[in-house]
């Protein structure tokens, strides 16, 4: 069949055409159909199989995530129990308001029982609170010799509440002594009222 057979076909007559060109006309056919095919239908469901491969996939990795969680569970459990009682053991190293004058009495004691002279002992006027404790410094300044103010500082060190040194600055004074100024941080924990003032504080706080 040439271009002029071809040319004589008539579209209206097509089951009187010969094989092949019937053929060819049946194949076009057919490939328009799965064209139009893809096009309003098929092409919007692949869209919609594709969407729901990615949810799959990440449904699949919440599932294994929430079943690592289950089979550790009993570990975080254990876990916040135990930083439960280091937090309650920390806690119980800070003392109570009833307790802060106890614990500034023990830290001139210290220095004291060395062998030591208070020039200074002048705590804070106020405190500082935090999350859930509150802080005040004690400016001090004491003579001695330098092991005195070595084992004055582990004394300090060694109480069993919490209290720290800062600032420290060691200067020769008269005699050849040794001046220590320092300011002890000493730190107690904030009662039921306290906490609940400083939430009321915090929700009455501006938004900025």
């Amino acid at each position: 069949m040439n271009l002029e057979d071809l040319n004589k076909l008539n579209i209206k007559d097509i089951p009187n055409w010969q094989p092949l060109p019937k053929m060819a006309a049946l194949a076009f056919l057919f490939l328009l159909i799965l064209a139009g095919g893809y096009w309003f239908d098929w092409s919007v469901q692949l869209a919609a199989l594709d969407v729901a491969k990615g949810e799959e996939a990440r449904l699949r990795e919440t599932f294994l995530n929430k079943k690592k969680q289950a089979v550790n569970l009993d570990t975080y459990r254990q876990q916040l129990k135990d930083i439960e009682q280091s937090f309650g053991a920390l806690l119980k190293q800070l003392p109570n308001k009833s307790e802060m004058d106890a614990l500034l009495t023990d830290i001139n004691q210290a220095g004291l029982g060395r062998g030591l002279q208070f020039e200074l002992f002048k705590p804070a006027a106020s405190e500082t609170a935090s999350e859930f404790y509150a802080e005040r410094p004690i400016s001090i300044k004491v003579t001695g010799g330098y092991h005195d103010l070595g084992a004055f500082a582990s004394d300090i060190s060694g109480l069993p509440r919490i209290v720290t040194l800062h600032d420290i600055d060691v200067t020769t004074g008269k005699d050849g002594a040794l001046v220590m100024d320092a300011v002890v941080k000493t730190y107690r924990y904030l009662d039921d009222d306290e906490l609940a003032a400083q939430k009321k504080a915090k929700v009455k706080e501006p938004k900025k």
